[in-house]
């Protein structure tokens, strides 16, 4: 009211005195000082937006002179002179001054909203970043090892050692590379099992017939082992075939993808995502830069569209969103540990209900070549 009476003394009997001042068409520089200046002086007003709109009397430089004056620097002073050449001196005078003008009030109003939203950053709790305790020794043998390959490429066995270390529940497995082997195998991992064909070639694996399931016996292991290298060669006959992953089956659990991929500005850029039609179909993923707290973690999750299906919805039971934060985690110190690995993706990562574990089901890592640090 104060200032609302102050302005009443000082502008036409027209103008208005409310929120927007309205100085009126034909103002001169002396009005928007005067408008500026009680603005300012008022306590509950944080911002100050002036707006020109040129008529046949308005004197841009000289009002433009006035407002930059009249700006004590206590509170930020957006200017939007509109009308092109006409107020070319006017915005130049506001540059000069070291006042932000704008083509139209919506670019000032949406610069006024990235300054709020930038202080509320920095005025942010500190960020604390939990270190898991891990083998870090045995995951810098795995590469050490995999670079003197030549090969950048790490396929499911060799990315799952390396999640073993960084404390992640992966399934029993072994490599096996003759049908002997993998039915002696068979029974000390455990029915069902799953079975994987392993080369640096076959990226999707079930494209080509390189995955079967559900097997409960060792001749159904046997049988799976002998035609899944007859389609592989026949369908892939170049590929190199390391063997097949023969891996307990997992139980059934909500399927969701857990990634990371290096940016060469920025670093290590996580991506979490649910499985199926929601990252294939819907696109539905969330990323953030690494390392990440466990608050960003659940932000991820938070991110998708499809967050509600997490929590359980129709009586359905949620997930253990707490294990996925985690696994986001844990993924941050790793590959923040290791600058060599520029991509990591665990699909399917399976989430059990609240306080079940949740397993790494499949997993694959490129290193970086030469692995540069």
């Amino acid at each position: 009211p104060d200032t609302a009476e102050s302005l009443r003394e000082k502008l036409p009997a027209a103008a208005s005195v409310g929120n927007p001042i309205d100085v009126l068409g034909d103002a001169g520089p002396d009005r928007y000082a005067q408008a500026v200046e009680a603005a300012q002086s008022d306590p509950t007003v944080d911002a100050i937006i002036v707006i020109l709109t040129p008529q046949a009397m308005t004197q841009p430089l000289e009002t433009a002179r006035a407002i930059a004056a009249g700006a004590n620097g206590r509170k930020p002073v957006l200017a939007t002179f509109m009308g092109g050449t006409d107020v070319t001196p006017g915005r130049e005078e506001l540059v000069a001054a070291n006042l932000p003008d704008y083509p139209s009030p919506e670019r000032a109003a949406a610069a006024l909203k990235a300054m709020v939203d930038y202080a509320a950053w920095r005025r942010r709790p500190p960020r604390v970043v939990t270190r898991f305790p891990v083998n870090r020794r045995r995951v810098d043998r795995i590469i050490s090892r995999q670079l003197r390959t030549g090969r950048g490429y790490m396929g499911e066995a060799r990315a799952k050692e390396i999640l073993r270390a960084y404390d992640f529940t992966v399934p029993e497995g072994r490599l096996v590379t003759t049908v002997e082997e993998a039915r002696d195998m068979a029974p000390r991992i455990g029915y069902p099992l799953a079975m994987k064909i392993v080369s640096p070639e076959i990226i999707h694996k079930s494209d080509v017939g390189g995955v079967k399931l559900n097997l409960n016996s060792p001749q159904d292991v046997a049988d799976a082992f002998e035609l899944m290298m007859l389609r592989i060669g026949r369908n892939m006959p170049d590929a190199t075939l390391e063997g097949v992953y023969l891996e307990h089956m997992v139980p059934k659990g909500r399927e969701v993808i857990l990634g990371m991929t290096r940016d060469p500005q920025f670093g290590p850029m996580l991506m979490f995502g649910l499985g199926g039609i929601f990252v294939e179909v819907m696109k539905d993923v969330t990323f953030h830069l690494a390392p990440i707290t466990q608050d960003e973690a659940m932000q991820m999750l938070m991110g998708t569209r499809s967050y509600t299906l997490l929590t359980g919805v129709r009586g359905e039971e949620g997930v253990n969103l707490a294990a996925i934060g985690e696994a986001l985690q844990r993924i941050s110190q790793l590959v923040t540990d290791f600058p060599q690995i520029e991509e990591l993706d665990i699909n399917p990562f399976i989430v059990g209900a609240p306080g079940q574990d949740s397993v790494a089901a499949d997993a694959r890592i490129q290193l970086r070549e030469g692995g540069a640090r």
